[in-house]
């Protein structure tokens, strides 16, 4: 029985449900016992009739540093096997978050890294700490994205440069790309994302539940979900290619020694305080 403080659960303001990831020794390391408690705290909080918007945060030093490589463990809930499975799986967690009726808003601190960004993303809003660092290191050596949202959330050529490169991005940048609708200071973020979560409660519920659908059904005559679909297939061809085996043999070995050589040539993530990044 996994434990059921992974996912904290509080009404900080009328009609406000807000939803804590709680593995802050594990920098909120994203396995599939939280997932599995995430998303039935998501649909707990959609079918109730008391709460209008839900927030998503992170509990200690960040959001999360991504999926737990140490063991992601069972899925949470069924994919059809075969190749790909993992990223149609997370693909698929997503769009759960995009059809829910109401509003979710992620609040953002400190690292927000691959499967991290892309629950972030899942998010209807995104409010950023202007210190928080968004990336998705893993492109350097294991595959593309499970969801590849980049290009249609910040655009090609951005997306260019952060697929090319598994570079992080700052909370003032994010909302330069698009990624984020606002930074702020981190000593405000709390308080700035709860007000928006209050002033967002004033809108009736069924309406605000056709508003966020609107946006979205944009989005998919645009193709986006089509697209991302499609994405993980190449996701899928990634876990393929000599480098990925290699890399993947040496996290076998031990994750931290794996994410050291990594990062170590660029100079940032957990090797940039040592090369001065």
């Amino acid at each position: 029985m996994s434990d059921p403080s992974l996912i904290l659960a509080d009404e900080p303001a009328p009609f406000v449900r807000r939803l804590t990831l709680n593995r802050p020794e594990k920098r909120n390391a994203l396995s599939n016992a939280m997932r599995g408690e995430l998303f039935a705290a998501l649909e707990a909080a959609d079918r109730d009739p008391e709460v209008r918007v839900i927030i998503l945060r992170g509990a200690g030093p960040c959001f999360s540093s991504g999926y737990d490589l140490a063991g992601v463990g069972a899925l949470p809930f069924h994919t059809a096997g075969g190749q790909g499975q993992w990223a149609r799986h997370v693909v698929e967690g997503c769009f759960r978050m995009w059809d829910m009726a109401k509003p979710i808003i992620a609040q953002v601190h400190g690292w927000c890294l691959a499967g991290g960004s892309e629950l972030a993303v899942a998010c209807d809003l995104v409010y950023v700490a202007e210190d928080a660092k968004i990336g998705y290191p893993a492109v350097r050596t294991m595959s593309p994205p499970d969801n590849q949202y980049h290009a249609w959330i910040v655009g090609m050529r951005a997306a260019m440069e952060l697929m090319l490169t598994g570079d992080a991005f700052d909370g003032l940048e994010a909302v330069r790309l698009g990624f984020a609708n606002r930074a702020f200071k981190a000593d405000d973020l709390e308080g700035e994302v709860l007000a928006m979560a209050q002033r967002i409660a004033k809108v009736d519920p069924e309406l605000a539940q056709l508003n966020k659908r609107l946006v979205h059904r944009q989005m998919e005559a645009m193709g986006m979900r089509a697209g991302i679909r499609a994405g993980t297939d190449l996701h899928a061809l990634g876990w393929h290619t000599p480098a990925s085996r290699t890399y993947m043999a040496e996290l076998r070995q031990g994750v931290t020694q794996a994410l050291n050589t990594r990062d170590s040539a660029f100079g940032d993530y957990r090797t940039g305080d040592k090369a001065g990044g």
